[in-house]
């Protein structure tokens, strides 16, 4: 399935994404109110059950929202392909580099990402997303992909220099609406062996960023079961799997997001997550659109 989080009018909700448009769960399934509740209550079977139903919106017609708009935790891997480690010098790390992201950092497809008016230095990541369906706490790798509800793509949209000012990334990470999420996540029954996967990233219609998912340092499998030993994952969180090499920091000159261009992140057997970018000077300052 893909289940995309969305607003229709005033009303946010999630559904079922048919080739016909959406079919609203959030209508139907009054126990479970948004999709983080539904993947808290275990409900999954309860949503395949609706596969069939009419669709209620035509996804032209729905602001599509981040996939989990309210997730309890936004785990980041930095340096994480080996495409990404060779351009920007840092040696394989031991351990996997975490930093986190905060909810309002996040957009949906179609939504525009903002540079900040603090900086120029607006730089695309195109990411794979992971979304936990299962929580748990010390999870073995061998039983990580049974605790994934599904995939999506993502944008870890970054300011570069104010990533750089100290050696935490945060500040350069959370500057609102400037990481987009989604368009949809797609349930891991389609999904069997993501890394057989590719990731793309397009500026503008250009492609900068390609590499097949494989190429992670740390797999998913890892990922889970290390952030798993100092936190409890619970559903609904969210563990963006890092960047592939071609980021604009390290061309020669520098490639940097701007107001007027559009960012596109595509993983092959999910979809494209498609932004365009927006200068905060452009608007009201404070508003992320």
């Amino acid at each position: 399935m893909k289940i995309a989080s969305f607003k229709a009018g005033s009303t946010a909700s999630y559904g079922i994404v048919t080739d016909a448009g959406i079919v609203d769960a959030g209508r139907r399934l009054k126990n479970f109110p948004t999709l983080r509740a539904l993947l808290t209550g275990g409900a999954l079977d309860e949503l395949r059950k609706l596969a069939g139903e009419q669709a209620d919106h035509k996804l032209a017609d729905v602001q599509l929202l981040p996939t989990i708009p309210d997730p309890d935790k936004i785990f980041c891997i930095g340096v994480n392909y080996a495409s990404h480690l060779k351009e920007s010098g840092h040696p394989t790390p031991p351990h996997p580099m975490i930093f986190t992201r905060f909810a309002n950092s996040q957009v949906g497809s179609g939504q525009p990402m903002i540079r900040p008016i603090e900086s120029e230095r607006f730089d695309y990541e195109g990411e794979m997303a992971v979304v936990i369906g299962k929580g748990g706490r010390r999870i073995s790798r061998e039983a990580a992909l049974s605790h994934v509800a599904g995939y999506a793509c993502y944008n870890d949209g970054s300011i570069r220099d104010w990533q750089r000012h100290t050696s935490q990334f945060t500040p350069g990470k959370n500057f609102a609406a400037t990481g987009g999420f989604g368009p949809w996540m797609v349930t891991t029954d389609e999904l069997p062996d993501i890394s057989k996967q590719t990731l793309i990233t397009r500026l503008n219609g250009v492609e900068v960023q390609r590499a097949p998912i494989s190429d992670l340092v740390f797999d998913v499998p890892s990922l889970i079961a290390y952030c798993s030993i100092f936190t409890e994952l619970v559903p609904g969180d969210v563990i963006v799997t890092g960047t592939t090499g071609g980021v604009g920091a390290y061309r020669v000159p520098p490639l940097w997001m701007k107001g007027g261009d559009t960012v596109e992140v595509e993983v092959s057997g999910i979809g494209i997550l498609r932004n365009p970018v927006k200068d905060e000077s452009a608007i009201a300052v404070g508003q992320a659109a």
